[in-house]
């Protein structure tokens, strides 16, 4: 059993135009209104792999009851944590013909420390039902910043594999609560460590940094740009197979979805990362997010190049899990 963990969800109000002028009206075509939330996309990923699992979150006001909704309709298995404040919610204009689209997210929600206990508390007692637990996306008040390095460290004591995809103030600590997976964007730890990832050494650099701190398998990725990744002390970088971009909204979600779907199926490095990088890239190319079946992934996985920098590539199974 997969545990995915999301403490800022998104009930998105997607809008279709045919085109969109900012500063008049502009009357869409359709709606729909969608559940997002890095953790519920790595949910509905793993859901379309075959993979069980079960997703724990924050509901709240209207926009929580929407998001119930939607969620339950979408068969994935959830457990909440009830707030006071309103779920945050997004609208997004989507101009399909011209492959644009454009976000509007409002404010996000306000835990109570009250909130933030229960959760703890709840997290608790679910993580020792599973096999990996996913900690993802961002961390809606100072109240919860503490909860992603509190469940890594509970992990780490019951012997289960987590898995970090994190942004913001509370990166730092969670990263020193010493997870066994790490994937990030490049933007998104440049601006929430306050570092320069430019080059290619810096990323090493910072490759190896995460290393020393117990972290076996870390990947930087930067759209559909190379992705760097460290297994262990050995350093690789992955080119992306080329698609049309549409929509990279959930690609980072699928591709850690892919990543954990290769260990839990006892691949070695080379096919959980070509399957990560595969579903990452087909997620791109679509509308809709972290909904690639295998078989829409099976004429990628051989474009994915996998190169070692320095040492050379192990040839034994050293997944994680060995």
């Amino acid at each position: 059993m997969i545990l995915t963990v999301t403490l800022n969800p998104l009930l998105e109000n997607r809008l279709y135009f045919d085109s969109v002028q900012m500063g008049i009206s502009n009357r869409a075509n359709n709606q729909v209104f969608r559940a997002g939330g890095k953790g519920i996309n790595v949910s509905r990923q793993l859901n379309f792999l075959g993979l069980k699992n079960v997703a724990l979150t924050y509901l709240g006001g209207s926009n929580g009851k929407i998001l119930r909704r939607i969620i339950t309709e979408e068969n994935i298995n959830f457990s909440a944590v009830s707030t006071k404040s309103e779920t945050r919610a997004a609208t997004l204009a989507v101009e399909p013909d011209k492959e644009k689209l454009t976000t509007f997210f409002e404010p996000n929600s306000e835990i109570t420390k009250t909130e933030a206990n229960e959760f703890k508390s709840k997290l608790n007692k679910m993580i020792q039902n599973c096999s990996t637990v996913v900690f993802s996306g961002s961390s809606p008040s100072a109240e919860t910043d503490d909860i992603f390095s509190y469940g890594i460290q509970l992990a780490n004591e019951l012997d289960k594999m987590s898995v970090l995809d994190t942004y913001g103030e509370h990166l730092s600590s969670a990263i020193n609560a010493s997870p066994t997976i790490m994937h990030n964007n490049i933007s998104e730890i440049e601006n929430s460590l306050a570092i320069d990832l430019s080059s290619e050494k810096d990323k090493i650099c910072f490759l190896n940094d995460l290393y020393k701190k117990g972290i076996k398998l870390a990947f930087l990725s930067d759209g559909s740009k190379a992705t760097y990744a460290s297994k262990y002390d050995f350093v690789y970088k992955i080119e992306q197979p080329a698609v049309k971009e549409i929509d990279s909204t959930g690609s980072g979600d699928a591709f850690v979805a892919g990543i954990i779907y290769g260990i839990e199926h006892g691949f070695i490095f080379d096919g959980f990362v070509k399957t990560g990088s595969a579903l990452g890239a087909v997620n791109a190319a679509k509308w809709t997010v972290c909904s690639s079946s295998p078989e829409e992934i099976d004429g990628y996985i051989d474009q994915v190049s996998i190169t070692p920098i320095g040492k050379k590539m192990k040839l034994i199974n050293d997944s994680p899990t060995h």
